[in-house]
């Protein structure tokens, strides 16, 4: 574990750091080189002179560093006679304005709070974009906020990548692609949470894997209408879902009674309605609701029985978050109950985030399927990092429980969404995700530090 020291800047255009009290190092090796992010300095560095437990770095170090003057705490550790001032966190995204107030849209107040925890870690995170980076002096036009208003400032490239694209379109433009693997093969930048993961495709490479197999319902790409006849003769129910889809968009619940041998589908409309259809033929209702979509663009999946709050379907939000130990924790967890008539569950269609606590009243119960879902959760995070290519550091679960307690994995998502943190009893949890989603780039540096071989894609 990392320790964090308060910084001290003084007048002084000689380049000195002032090592902290409490920062063990042998005194016949003091380090005469200072790193932030891929830059480096020469510089005297010497124990406090008034042997305080604080960093002092002259104004003229922290010049050539390129260091912000707002940054108020950094950690320290050292390798191969270097000093590291902190972790240099770049959060990569898209989708940058022109307003002060808010260069980076709606989505400024999450960044704002993801940088708020810098701090108490001891890193420094900004926030850029491709058209930021200047590649031939090595620096970066990194957005950053110290609790008072967006400010740009010069900073070296970062030790690492936290991305944070908002969706698959711009992960597919070409310019990003040559930018990733340019910074990460030129200047050996590790990038972690890379890639929206593709539903199908994670379901096809778990459903060998001998630990999670039992949390998969069964998932296929739309081929025929006979295999969803088939699924729906065993399910009763089943799910259409676009497979690159995000927020419930696109999901179809289509039910079959038996009884009365009809068909029935429950979607959301463009206008933002849910609606109910009953149609005599499966083809029937694939021509009428699907006659303008390609099914091929969909995946069919196992309907599940899930626990009920007032007849309306409960599902669980679960994340799990590596950290600075490079260990996978679950780290927040909540259920979510459906809006009336509504195929999903999510806000924006009228879906109620609920603690445990709310939705169980009876401790035992409500103990035996929290332990389910972290099981499931931490073995599927396992399983995930195994089966797929890149660092990934954070995962958002999305689990349907059944009558019996059985868990089931609907869905895996790589930039989860934060919209449980609405609720007043995971304002905690909230912060809990913020660190560790930045703690574990101080273990990838950490990492690439100490087995740089490891670190190449």
């Amino acid at each position: 574990m990392l320790h964090t020291y308060k910084v001290e800047p003084f007048q002084e255009e000689e380049c000195l750091l002032y090592l902290p009290s409490g920062f063990r190092l042998e005194e016949s090796s003091l380090p005469q080189t200072v790193i932030l992010g891929t830059k480096r300095q020469t510089a005297s560095c010497r124990r406090h002179p008034n042997g305080r437990n604080v960093l002092g770095i002259s104004t003229g170090l922290a010049r050539k560093l390129n260091l912000p003057s707002k940054v108020e705490s950094l950690s320290l550790f050292c390798k191969d006679d270097c000093l590291y001032a902190g972790v240099l966190i770049g959060i990569f995204t898209a989708g940058f304005t022109s307003f002060r107030l808010s260069p980076i849209g709606q989505r400024s107040h999450f960044f704002k709070k993801l940088l708020s925890v810098q701090s108490s870690l001891g890193v420094i995170p900004f926030v850029f974009g491709e058209r930021h980076i200047d590649w031939e002096n090595g620096l970066i036009n990194g957005f950053f906020h110290f609790g008072e208003g967006w400010e740009v400032e010069k900073i070296p490239f970062p030790n690492v990548i936290y991305d944070r694209l908002p969706n698959r379109r711009s992960e597919k433009r070409k310019t990003y692609q040559n930018l990733k693997e340019r910074l990460q093969r030129e200047y050996g930048i590790p990038w972690y949470n890379p890639g929206f993961f593709n539903k199908l495709d994670l379901f096809e490479r778990l459903e060998n894997d001998g630990t999670v197999q039992r949390f998969l319902p069964e998932t296929r790409p739309f081929q025929s209408f006979d295999d969803m006849e088939r699924m729906l003769s065993s399910y009763h129910h089943i799910y259409l879902k676009p497979k690159n889809g995000s927020l419930g968009n696109g999901i179809h619940k289509i039910t079959y009674n038996r009884s009365s041998d009809e068909y029935y589908c429950r979607f959301r409309d463009h206008d933002q309605k849910n609606r109910l259809l009953k149609f005599n033929s499966l083809e029937r209702l694939t021509n009428t609701v699907f006659k303008n979509r390609n099914l091929d663009t969909f995946i069919v999946q196992q309907g599940i029985s899930l626990l009920k709050e007032n007849n309306r379907p409960i599902d669980f939000r679960v994340h799990t978050n590596k950290d600075e130990e490079g260990n996978w924790q679950v780290s927040a967890m909540a259920g979510k109950v459906a809006g009336s008539g509504s195929v999903t569950t999510h806000a924006n269609n009228g879906g109620i985030v609920k603690v445990l606590s709310e939705l169980f009243p009876d401790d035992t119960e409500r103990q035996n399927i929290e332990e389910r879902l972290k099981d499931a959760a931490l073995l599927l995070s396992y399983a995930i990092e195994e089966n797929l290519e890149g660092y990934i550091g954070e995962i958002g679960f999305d689990f349907g429980v059944d009558d019996n307690h059985q868990v089931w994995m609907f869905e895996a998502n790589s930039k989860p969404g934060r919209s449980i943190f609405s609720h007043p009893e995971l304002k905690d949890y909230d912060l809990l995700t913020r660190k560790l989603a930045l703690s574990f780039g101080i273990f990838l540096t950490q990492q690439s530090l100490h087995h740089p071989e490891e670190m190449i894609p």
